[in-house]
């Protein structure tokens, strides 16, 4: 979800690879923030801009960080400047997508669907519910949006063979229980338990 929590992320990822110890030490590497389209207005769910970005089961997204987003990046001024040499891997083994929320399914679709691009995949809290924008076209396919990676359709199980990705997902008891009701934030924990299960089924 773009820049918010991007001051904590960063601290935590300078710590990693500026560690001293070869078993928590991370390689150099950038991380991009985007923010999405309809913060704004904070519209979130069904029909939104955020659930048409982030929830929609595609490589559509995926394309706009590869095609727009990080060629923007490398031609930013402020970053030429600051970073002359800059330049991205195309080796989807140094690529990842992260995301919270929406975010988190956004991250899984990126790998998801474009396996070509990202291989390390990091979701929390996914959205792996039915918040995709029912108005476009890959709803036709994916009625019910990132539920279909564990639904009736068993997007996941039915994959061979298996897609080269790295998947790290965490869901927690009380994630987004202060702003959801009882119902609905046990399926958001349950979907994303499902989505957790069909993947271990699959041995990712």
């Amino acid at each position: 979800d773009g820049p918010g929590p991007i001051d904590m992320i960063a601290r935590a990822l300078d710590n990693l690879t500026g560690s001293t110890d070869p078993l928590k030490k991370l390689p150099g590497f950038i991380a991009v923030a985007v923010q999405n389209g309809s913060d704004r207005d904070g519209s979130d769910g069904q029909g939104s801009e955020r659930g048409l970005e982030y929830d929609t089961l595609s490589d559509r997204y995926s394309k706009f960080i590869d095609t727009e987003v990080l060629p923007a990046v490398i031609a930013n001024a402020d970053v030429k400047a600051a970073y002359p040499n800059l330049k991205f891997t195309k080796d989807p083994e140094g690529r990842g997508s992260y995301g919270c929320s929406s975010g988190g399914a956004a991250a899984l679709s990126m790998g998801w669907f474009a396996p070509d691009l990202w291989h390390r995949i990091i979701t929390y809290s996914g959205t792996f519910v039915d918040q995709q924008n029912h108005t476009q076209p890959e709803a036709q396919m994916y009625p019910f949006g990132a539920w279909e990676y564990h639904s009736e359709k068993q997007l996941i199980k039915n994959q061979t063979p298996n897609k080269p990705l790295r998947i790290f997902l965490n869901v927690n008891e009380n994630d987004n229980g202060a702003d959801r009701d009882e119902a609905s934030h046990h399926n958001w924990v349950m979907a994303n338990q499902r989505t957790a299960a069909a993947l271990k089924d699959k041995a990712y």
